[in-house]
């Protein structure tokens, strides 16, 4: 079955595998967890019930993480945070500042450059200074500004937004339960854990540590199946409820920086200058839930990181506005990416499987289907996800 799915809807499946491709370190870890706190017992269908509504989270201001291992091959080295090579490859420290739902602040630092993402209360910026390239989102008249609609393409920043990827699993097909409380930057939580029933999922399970006092995800952790370690988590190392100075959701754009706008439609979906929907041909999904396959056209895949053709009209690889996200080294890593996959065949056609831990990522004839799944699954989603 092919559903088509909005630009924005493309990068957020198949959820855990987006999640797990998005965010990544090397050397920096996360520090372990502190000795069980006491709280009120919570049953796993109340924390549920907390993350997955519309809880109010208070401002803040606090330090994420995040890590993984996947078990890629040696990539080009990148010094954009936001480029592919550095989201499955670098290392990742994100600083949030957090008023409410349209006065936010994430901000990646590195040692000669900075990328960040603002919402002032009209508008979302996206700044990268290596690039000296701006996006400004623009939302229609009267819906405001929300991190949900105006940060499409980029990665799991933040542990409310892996948390939010996950949950999109959650069904008959999962397993919940409850282990013990734990302490996270200070924060005494709940720790909730996800784990999918069938076995062709490549995730073990997922466990959400849940801010005990208001309901927030603190941390975020994937466990590959079989793995004793977390192939990917991100969480906060330092937390305090305390509003963040006003200060840091003012942004003017440099005078010699290169602006792009980007006009949302009324469903917060990427609309052109002209302010059409982009098309949303050729891109589906098949199966469901843990098992959920994403497919695309391979050009399409290039253009949306930023290595062809961008919405904004341009022919040619660029590291600005919404196509360019990804970063202009994209290229270079696919090129590693699919030197590093294994040619494959079977009734089902041919093609070349890239596999890690925690996803699958198969090519065949000019479309790539990938899922946090076993090869035969993305096997079975060829030709029926078109």
């Amino acid at each position: 079955m092919r559903v088509n799915l909005s630009r924005r809807a493309r990068w957020a499946v198949p959820g855990v595998a987006v999640v797990a491709i998005a965010g990544v370190i090397v050397g920096l870890q996360i520090p372990s967890a502190q000795a069980s706190p006491a709280l009120p017992a919570r049953t796993p269908a109340q924390l549920l019930a907390e993350i997955s509504g519309d809880a109010q989270v208070p401002p803040l201001t606090g330090t994420v993480v995040e890590t993984s291992s996947l078990g890629l091959p040696q990539l080009p080295q990148a010094g954009n945070p936001t480029s592919i090579t550095s989201l499955i490859t670098g290392s990742h420290t994100v600083k949030v500042y957090y008023q409410d739902a349209s006065h936010f602040r994430l901000a990646v630092p590195q040692p000669e450059s900075e990328t960040d993402i603002i919402g002032d209360g009209t508008k979302t910026w996206l700044w990268d200074s290596e690039s000296n390239s701006v996006t400004e989102f623009v939302a229609p008249a009267g819906k405001g500004t929300h991190p949900k609609e105006m940060l499409p393409r980029l990665p799991a920043l933040t542990p409310q937004q892996a948390a939010n990827q996950v949950l999109k699993t959650v069904g008959k097909t999962t397993l919940v339960s409850v282990q013990s409380n734990v302490m996270i930057a200070g924060e005494p939580a709940y720790q909730l854990v996800l784990a999918p029933k069938d076995h062709r999922s490549l995730v073990g399970k997922v466990q959400i540590a849940i801010d005990a006092k208001y309901g927030m995800p603190l941390r975020v952790e994937v466990f590959a199946k079989g793995a004793t370690s977390p192939a990917f988590q991100v969480g906060y190392t330092a937390l305090q409820f305390t509003a963040p100075a006003p200060a840091n959701f003012d942004f003017t754009p440099p005078p010699t920086a290169s602006v792009q706008v980007v006009n949302l439609g009324s469903d917060g979906k990427h609309a052109t200058g002209t302010g059409q929907q982009q098309d949303t041909s050729g891109f589906g999904t098949y199966g469901k839930s843990w098992l959920t396959v994403a497919e695309l056209p391979q050009t399409d895949l290039m253009q949306g990181l930023g290595t062809g053709p961008a919405a904004s009209g341009t022919t040619s690889p660029t590291t600005s506005g919404p196509a360019g996200v990804m970063g202009g080294d994209t290229q270079e890593v696919l090129n590693a990416l699919i030197g590093s996959a294994k040619p494959v065949h079977g009734a089902w056609g041919s093609g070349t499987l890239l596999t890690t831990s925690l996803f699958s990522v198969l090519m065949t004839g000019g479309e790539v289907y990938i899922g946090a799944v076993e090869p035969s699954v993305l096997y079975a989603a060829v030709g029926h996800a078109s």
